[in-house]
């Protein structure tokens, strides 16, 4: 079984480690985490998606709750018991300080779909991030117009430099005299230790208020987001609807994880490509 503590104290650092940030009360879809995709919830397929990133020295999830650290011990996945916080990047800096690490990605829990390559790509960017900049994060290019519409999907206007300059629910920029790449930001970040300790001393802003994005954090002090290209369609589960869709999308691969990034190759061809079965009366009866 997987500890459900941080590792005791003098244990060696491990190199980078993902953390997953997962809450019961979320407005939009309460006990998300451990709502079941197949058979297994949400943050498992999370979870598995992290270990088959290659960059990565395992995968950690970070929960105030104790019916999803109860799932993860059934499970046998890593939980850290964290207390309550404003935003899943305030929880991963509690992780950071009690989990020695060089580098913590953080990955959302509604993502089952997130590529292991594109967890790599910020691992990596991580190394190579410019002198001053504080984190690293995903973006990918949006081709639905639904979702440049949907306040559910963050965007963001990054500079020639690949610098955030802005995020928001609205979609910008706005088309006035052209027609602009609409670019989705992607819950998947990078952070070392100490720039995670200096978020939690950063005051939240009217921006992050107002739009609930918390790098808008680190932007509004004037501090650097490199934001890095993936290949990756942005299939997130914000609401039942959207569990139904992945229910849909997971059902049409015959139960194998198609992850993004992997558009025409079937289930077969794609490495990490897992099936199973399990214990999805168990996980169903934490939540009732």
């Amino acid at each position: 079984m997987a500890a459900t503590t941080a590792q005791p104290t003098g244990a060696k650092p491990r190199r980078h480690i993902a953390v997953i940030p997962c809450r019961w009360g979320a407005s939009r879809f309460p006990g998300k985490p451990l709502a079941v995709l197949g058979d297994k919830p949400l943050l498992w397929h999370v979870h598995q998606r992290c270990l088959e990133a290659k960059r990565l020295d395992g995968a950690v999830v970070a929960t105030d709750d104790e019916r999803i650290e109860a799932a993860c011990r059934q499970l046998g996945i890593e939980c850290i018991r964290t207390g309550e916080h404003l935003t899943g990047t305030d929880r991963v800096a509690e992780v950071a300080e009690r989990l020695p690490a060089k580098a913590y990605i953080n990955v959302q829990g509604d993502e089952p779909f997130i590529s292991p390559t594109a967890i790599d790509d910020i691992s990596e960017a991580l190394e190579y991030k410019p002198p001053g900049t504080l984190a690293v994060n995903a973006y990918a290019e949006l081709h639905d117009p639904g979702a440049v519409l949907d306040h559910n999907v963050v965007k963001v206007v990054v500079s020639a430099q690949s610098k955030a300059l802005m995020f928001s629910r609205q979609p910008i920029p706005y088309p006035k005299g052209d027609s602009p790449k609409y670019l989705r930001q992607l819950g998947l970040y990078g952070f070392t230790g100490s720039a995670l300790q200096h978020f939690l001393q950063l005051q939240q802003g009217p921006l992050e208020r107002a739009e609930g994005v918390e790098m808008l954090r680190f932007v509004e002090h004037g501090h650097a987001v490199q934001m890095v290209p993936v290949l990756d369609d942005g299939v997130a589960v914000d609401t039942p609807e959207d569990l139904a869709r992945a229910e849909r999308l997971f059902n049409q691969y015959g139960g194998a994880v198609l992850t993004r990034g992997a558009a025409g190759r079937s289930p077969a061809d794609e490495e990490g490509a897992v099936t199973y079965s399990g214990d999805v009366e168990v996980i169903r009866s934490m939540v009732r």
